[in-house]
């Protein structure tokens, strides 16, 4: 989980305060003293914990308590909005210019994971509308230019390399007037890195500056580095001037050292995070969902968008009308189950959900349970997964052995099926009662104990 850590040290050092009627100087200090080191073992920066404990306990002190809030409740609400501040305030997004194409430079040193962000950015752009060139300029990587090549196919954007010049300031030259005349409107440039900052890089990187002259230049640096990752951007920073920065690899920090101190201490935002490996695993950064996701207050906002990334709406709506008649069969399940695993793990969309308690979002979840459904949907015949209801014992075995899975596995898959039939069913009844004008009538909630949670898996 992104930042694991750091926001159970958090959530716990408010425990205290949530029941409080009035709260203290005291009580303040005690909670701003646990605040502190959880900021700390996060490899937060001295200076930016020391002013951001400060500034939490200066509006503390000051406050005036809402009816609709206690004490404590107006204290993790600072809490979330200085966070929030820490982190930029409010979300980043890439300039483009007026006069495309917009080049757009990546830098950073060698493993940060640039090859494969800029595939990721240049998907993350191609659904946007437009259309990205992406240009190898690291001529030292063994195989470097090949990866790009690669994941740019994989993401279905252009691809532009000349191996036989040498110079990244050629390439990144050539590549710019091949774009014009393709009529590519984004120019994603890879360039090299080294294990380490040095004059040679950061004079390479100068001059493919000054000879392109990019809209954008995106620091890509591994969030799991921590501190490490900070002194990476003030450094770049100073030597070549960068406007915002990537952070890979978020989806393994259980810190947060590098999302929380990048932006106090070079004053360049956090424009994306990588959160996996897949190249849909690009998200804009939003600091205020994540200081929410932070203090456990969970990120609707983003579940709500990626399901609509997830789910085509022209199937949503054939699939509200099988389900008014019933008709609802094991292709549909399989459908939805992909929709659903498109958004990512089941682990991570449950940590974006508010509200969610703890030993739920901790929960053991075996995603490979997945394939093994699909595994046993496919062993059936096609008139098995339009009509559940004809798969008898017999069925059922030859099923199993189709697939090579026990056929207790898939019993229970069916048994699940069914039960999905039912809840779907009542659903549509409620939402028909819904005519009589009781406000909130059709609305499903989501049970809230792990004993009454259940997943397709």
């Amino acid at each position: 989980m992104i930042f694991e850590n750091l926001s159970d040290k958090l959530q716990n050092a408010f425990k205290g305060l949530k029941s409080r009627g009035k709260l203290g100087e005291k009580d303040i200090d005690l909670a701003m003293r646990e605040v502190k080191l959880a900021l700390l073992e996060a490899d937060v920066n001295f200076k930016v914990v020391k002013d951001f404990i400060k500034q939490i306990k200066e509006r503390s002190m000051g406050v005036e308590v809402t009816e609709s809030l206690t004490p404590g409740q107006q204290v993790i609400k600072i809490v979330n909005e200085e966070l929030t501040a820490l982190m930029g305030g409010v979300e980043s997004k890439i300039s483009f210019a007026s006069n495309p194409p917009t080049v757009i430079m990546l830098v950073g040193l060698q493993g940060a994971g640039k090859t494969t962000t800029v595939a990721k950015l240049g998907k993350m752009l191609k659904a946007q509308g437009k259309m990205p060139m992406a240009v190898a300029c690291d001529v030292y990587r063994p195989a470097a230019i090949k990866q790009l090549q690669v994941v740019s196919e994989q993401a279905g954007i252009a691809f532009y390399a000349d191996e036989e010049i040498k110079s990244p300031v050629e390439i990144a030259k050539k590549a710019l007037e091949k774009a014009k005349v393709l009529g590519n409107d984004v120019v994603l440039i890879d360039t090299a890195g080294r294990l380490h900052i040095d004059e040679v890089l950061m004079q390479e990187l100068k001059d493919i500056k000054s000879s392109v002259m990019p809209q954008e230049i995106l620091l890509v640096v591994d969030s799991m580095t921590g501190q490490d990752a900070v002194n990476v951007a003030q450094s770049f920073n100073e030597a070549l001037g960068i406007d915002g920065v990537i952070l890979t690899k978020l989806d393994g920090d259980t810190r947060g050292g590098a999302a929380l101190s990048i932006k106090a201490i070079t004053q360049k935002p956090i424009k994306f995070a990588a959160v996996g490996e897949k190249l849909d695993d690009l998200e804009q950064f939003y600091p205020d969902r994540m200081a929410s996701r932070i203090l456990g207050m969970g990120d609707m906002l983003s579940l709500i968008e990626k399901a609509q990334g997830a789910f085509d709406e022209k199937q949503a709506k054939e699939l509200e009308e099988k389900i008014k008649k019933q008709e609802f069969d094991f292709n549909d399940f399989l459908e939805q189950m992909q929709q659903i695993k498109k958004m990512g793990s089941i682990k991570s969309l449950l940590q974006m959900m508010p509200g969610m308690p703890k030993e739920v979002k901790d929960m053991d979840i075996d995603e490979k349970q997945f394939d093994r459904i699909q595994a046993i949907i496919f062993s059936m015949t096609k008139e098995e997964r339009q009509k559940p209801s004809i798969i008898n014992v017999r069925r059922r075995q030859r099923i199993a052995k189709g697939c090579g899975l026990d056929i207790k596995e898939v019993n229970r898959l069916i048994k699940q099926f069914e039960e999905s039939k039912k809840m779907m069913k009542q659903m549509t009844k409620m939402n028909k009662g819904g005519k009589k004008g009781r406000r909130g009538q059709g609305q499903f909630q989501m049970p809230t104990s792990p004993g009454k949670m259940k997943f397709p898996f």
